[in-house]
């Protein structure tokens, strides 16, 4: 019985993540399934999906072959004078199915739907650490170790072949002879560290709703490269005219006015990098979001920057140009022009939420 329902409940997450993966776009473009996210898991609405249960009539209501009423009497239906009788009820319809998924869960659904690559971090930037993993029993160790199940079964064994144990009275002590404890062995386990850099342009040219998009972009590439990499931190860069590195909270509602010049966040995420995260340890992701309105002799400023400095140290740098009724869009042809063929630069255009799937598979399909 417990393994038919295993078996059923395993095939009924298979349908449910089935269900997300044909609908994988739909969920991604639609961020109020973000805000659900709580720890580890995230909740999901599935339409049309209902959990096999019990339903038990209202009692005293008859049944097939209760009741009066002439064969071929149809069951269950009203006469035509009762059509539409009776108030609105207060139940709850059973059409939505709230599914929990942990991070993970939806990473691997991402990285099926997507056809994203596995990440291949760079050569220096696996760290092997040794781990105690708990694989072995011995005779001697501490009483905070000790292996109760074990212990108990050889004190049992010892009392049956001497013939002390008695069957009325169940008592079963253990000697020195028979305490088992628990023992360690250093496993090597290879660790790797990623930090990514979210910069974005937060001049009046970028409204609240661009904001939205990138919010929903970065926590999908958050949630891939966190199946990844064990250990993965985030750093928030804002700017128009000037950079600063704020937190979370902050990168995603602040709104500023005025002028923008894209160098001043290059160089924050460049000096930041060059103090704290030495590309021989970490893998860098940098990505920048903006609607490409960028003071005009800036650009050949980002564009050194980018050449000699962030590209030769990141694992990937993704420019996002997000459309914007008041932004000019200049900055992404620039780019385009001064950069053909780098393997770790990705480009794209994200017109509205709609753009956001394609968006995560330029960004993430290379596999880097």
């Amino acid at each position: 019985m417990v393994r038919k329902i295993e078996r059923d409940a395993n095939r009924f997450k298979q349908i449910v993540r089935g269900k997300i993966k044909t609908d994988l776009r739909k969920y991604i473009t639609h961020g109020e399934m973000i805000g659900k996210t709580g720890g580890e898991y995230v909740s999901i609405p599935l339409p049309q999906i209902d959990i096999p249960e019990f339903r038990y009539g209202t009692k005293n209501s008859g049944g097939v072959g209760q009741g009066p009423g002439d064969v071929g009497t149809p069951i269950g239906r009203a006469g035509d004078d009762e059509a539409g009788a009776g108030e609105a009820g207060d139940a709850p319809g059973h059409h939505i199915l709230e599914v929990e998924l942990t991070l993970n869960e939806l990473a691997e659904i991402l990285g099926e739907g997507l056809a994203l690559p596995r990440i291949q971090p760079k050569g220096r930037a696996n760290i092997i650490e040794d781990k105690d993993k708990y694989t072995g029993i011995r005779q001697a160790g501490p009483e905070s170790l000790r292996h109760f199940k074990r212990t108990y079964k050889k004190a049992l064994k010892r009392q049956i072949a001497s013939n002390t144990y008695n069957a009325d009275d169940p008592i079963v002590i253990p000697v020195r002879e028979d305490k088992l404890y628990r023992s360690w062995n250093p496993v090597p386990l290879p660790h790797s560290n990623a930090v990514v850099f979210y910069l974005m342009d937060v001049s009046g040219s970028m409204t609240d709703d661009q904001k939205e998009i990138v919010r929903i972009e970065a926590f999908w590439i958050d949630t891939w490269l966190k199946s990844q990499y064990d250990g993965v931190t985030t750093r928030y860069i804002i700017h128009d005219a000037m950079a600063k590195e704020v937190d979370q909270h902050t990168f995603y509602h602040t709104r500023e006015s005025g002028g923008t010049r894209i160098s001043s966040a290059y160089n924050l995420a460049n000096r930041i990098i060059d103090a704290e995260h030495p590309p021989a340890d970490w893998n860098i992701y940098v990505l920048h979001f903006s609607d490409g309105d960028n003071w005009g002799e800036d650009n050949r400023q980002c564009i050194s920057l980018l050449r000699d400095q962030i590209l030769p140290k990141s694992n990937l740098f993704g420019y996002g140009q997000v459309e914007s009724p008041y932004g000019s869009g200049e900055f992404y042809r620039e780019l385009e022009e001064a950069f053909e063929d780098e393997p770790n630069l990705a480009l794209s255009e994200i017109r509205n939420k709609d753009g956001i799937f394609e968006s995560i598979k330029v960004f993430l399909g290379r596999g880097r």
